[in-house]
């Protein structure tokens, strides 16, 4: 069973004869406790062109030490990154593997370098006793074990804090290393200075062009959202907040991208690839909007008064989401542990790699995406009438729907154009993100009266009362109304004419 440790820490320069100062003039700090020289022997994978090291993901199999066993740590701000540890195997558990999946794919990790360490800890304590951070003096050695060899040693101070403490500490600790000429070390981790000094230098990206092309713009919206796929890929598998959402926003803007500059990159190529993409976003959505969904019931009915609440609804609430839930996740897990996945990531590599550009992708970036996205707020523009000229119920239920799709679109084609148009396709941006966030909200409406039907037929079997769900129901039918109302002014301040006016200079 994998465990997950936030590891907030920093490293300073040293060498065998660094002296350390008295830390117990560090704020908050009343003692120092010598724990004792621990050997630590930690061998590093990754693959072969090292693309977690490119990303600043390590993951090794350390012996030795209180945590001896496999860890992957995960970058999250600088000094600070989530570790994830396994127990020690001979081969990578299944629990990390997956975690790396979309980075790896079919290349599998190698030992790259192996690291010897000499640690010598000491604990930073406050007058109750209790450790606030752990200062260790590591004599290091690197060996690179791809072809070529290399060694390299060098000794480091790591001062980590410890779990719940005040993060003061280490700019209390800091100062006063900086006092004593102990200065922040340049590289990041070990193994990064261990696969610099070992001749090891992982393969970065290609700088993209701006050249004011439309292909350049294009490439670089798309660029920037397949690398959050692959990055978000990890976040969905650990459950992180508001991972699926956000990998499923990637898999829409790109497909949205795909459409909206078709004039820059050929749909022969992109609509199979648009597809999959659907597919994927459409497997991860059932855990999104049932997350969505029992949040907004939740909500209401907390808003109800006492006596509109009769029955078990609160119980029958939780156990219609646990059911739910567990099968939207075990679904999105197996979308993304699935062949079809990795091919999707594949294929726009290769899309990357090699664009399937078409003649306008040639030309100025601000004379080709302006006259994208006017066509797609014509889209928008052909929708949103048609819709509010249905008479109220499930046909202009349908059509606003399809209008708030074409919002979305709008607004993420003004999103991708903002490096190069600037503040008017911001200013656009943020005006259709008005409107879809209303029709948003009018589908959410929708989407929960289907679900109160649902709750009151179980409740009726059950032979429950079935009143509260009928309120739910009509206040719920009463929002989207109201939303309804408000669509026409939201609409005309979204579509002003000075605005459309801006995206055509």
């Amino acid at each position: 069973m994998a465990e997950t440790k936030r590891e907030i820490e920093r490293k300073y320069e040293a060498t065998a004869d660094t002296r350390l100062p008295d830390l117990t003039r560090a704020a908050g700090v009343a003692s120092v406790t010598a724990e004792g020289v621990t050997e630590l022997d930690a061998v590093y994978y990754d693959t072969a062109d090292l693309r977690l090291a490119a990303d600043s993901l390590t993951l090794r199999r350390r012996t030795g030490g209180k945590d001896a066993g496999w860890h992957l740590k995960f970058p999250v701000a600088v000094g600070v990154r989530d570790e994830i540890r396994a127990p020690l195997t001979e081969t990578l558990p299944h629990s990390l593997a997956g975690l790396l999946r979309s980075r790896v794919r079919h290349s599998g990790v190698v030992p790259v370098v192996r690291l010897r360490s000499s640690r010598d800890v000491r604990h930073l304590r406050d007058e109750d006793g209790t450790i606030l951070a752990e200062l260790s003096v590591d004599t290091v050695r690197a060996d690179r074990l791809l072809a070529g060899g290399g060694t390299a040693a060098w000794t480091e101070i790591e001062v980590e804090l410890a779990d719940d403490a005040d993060p003061a500490v280490l700019d209390a600790v800091e100062k006063r290393l900086g006092k004593a000429g102990i200065h922040p070390s340049d590289a990041p981790s070990k193994l990064a200075r261990a696969l610099s000094e070992t001749g090891l230098e992982p393969e970065r990206p290609a700088a993209a062009d701006a050249d004011g092309t439309a292909r350049a713009a294009v490439l670089a919206y798309v660029r920037e959202h397949v690398e959050a796929l692959v990055r978000l890929d990890p976040a969905v598998r650990r459950d992180l907040p508001d991972a699926v959402h956000q990998l499923r926003v990637a898999c829409r803007r790109l497909r949205s991208a795909f459409k909206t500059y078709r004039k820059v990159l050929d749909r022969d190529v992109t609509d199979p690839i648009g597809d999959e993409l659907k597919w994927l976003a459409g497997e991860l959505g059932h855990a999104r909007d049932q997350e969505v969904l029992a949040a907004r019931l939740g909500d209401a009915l907390d808003g109800l008064a006492r006596e509109h609440v009769r029955g078990p609804v609160r119980g029958r609430l939780r156990t219609w989401d646990r059911t739910r839930t567990a099968g939207s996740r075990h679904r999105a897990l197996d979308a993304l542990d699935s062949p079809r996945h990795l091919a999707l990531l594949d294929a726009l590599d290769g899309l990357l790699a090699d664009p399937p550009l078409k003649p306008a992708a040639r030309r100025k970036a601000a004379k080709v995406l302006p006259k994208a996205i006017r066509r797609d707020y014509r889209r928008l523009a052909g929708r949103i009438g048609p819709a509010l000229d249905l008479d109220p119920g499930h046909d202009r239920d349908l059509a606003l729907h399809e209008a708030r799709k074409a919002a979305k679109r709008a607004r993420y084609a003004a999103d991708a154009a903002v490096p190069t148009l600037g503040r008017s396709a911001k200013r656009f941006a943020k005006r259709m993100k008005s409107v879809q966030s209303l029709l948003g909200d009018h589908q959410d409406a929708v989407v929960a009266r289907a679900a109160l039907l649902d709750l009151a037929a179980e409740a009726e079997e059950a032979r429950e009362p079935s009143f509260t769900w009928g309120v739910l129901y009509a206040r719920q039918e009463a929002a989207a109304a109201a939303q309804e109302r408000e669509l026409p002014g939201v609409w005309e301040r979204a579509s002003a004419r000075d605005l459309r006016a801006a995206l055509s200079r």
